[in-house]
């Protein structure tokens, strides 16, 4: 009598995570994409939205964004990622300092950890899992359209409320509420 023997069949590869530099080159080449771009539905009086795949397991966005909108200090839930503006121009405020993530309701900012540039259509930037910011459309007259990439797919989003030098965490946004 033979005893059967367990097959043991090799795991499938697994693909690196994708780094916020392959991001990057991801959202630049996508915003690069006239005819995607033009596809995004524009609405002049909030911003829109498609989801995108992105590379190695991120989740991608193709965002409109109306004159005078933005999304508010928030932050990417450990997730790193990259952004490009596709058409206009965007601002991204940003702080040059690693937040606790728990524990606080309340933080005041040290001088100097404010940062802001302004990216125009083909332009992006990458960050890490711990990056705080706010993405501003500051034209009064024209649209801005960017893509947006994230690993690991968000899990949360945390907005904040700035007063000055004052930092207070508003609310804690989980992923199913925007999906």
């Amino acid at each position: 009598m033979s005893v059967p023997v367990p097959v043991r069949t090799p795991a499938p590869a697994r693909t690196a995570a994708p780094t916020p530099a392959q991001l990057l080159d991801f959202v630049r080449r996508t915003a690069a994409d006239a005819a995607l771009v033009a596809s995004l539905p524009l609405d002049p009086q909030g911003r829109t939205w498609v989801r995108l795949d992105g590379p190695g397991g991120s989740e991608a966005w193709l965002i409109g964004w109306p004159p005078g909108t933005g999304t508010g200090w928030h932050d990417h839930g450990g997730s790193h990622g990259a952004f490009a503006a596709a058409a206009g121009a965007l601002t991204e405020q940003s702080l040059a300092a690693r937040l606790p993530t728990e524990g606080w309701k309340t933080l005041e900012l040290a001088d100097g950890v404010d940062r802001e540039r302004e990216l125009t259509s083909g332009q992006g930037r990458a960050f890490g899992e711990h990056h705080v910011h706010q993405v501003l459309n500051e034209s009064a007259h024209a649209h801005a359209i960017s893509v947006h990439a994230y690993y690991p797919p968000l899990p949360l989003m945390r907005r904040y409320s700035r007063t000055g030098a004052v930092l207070r965490l508003e609310q804690v946004e989980r992923a199913e509420e925007w999906q």
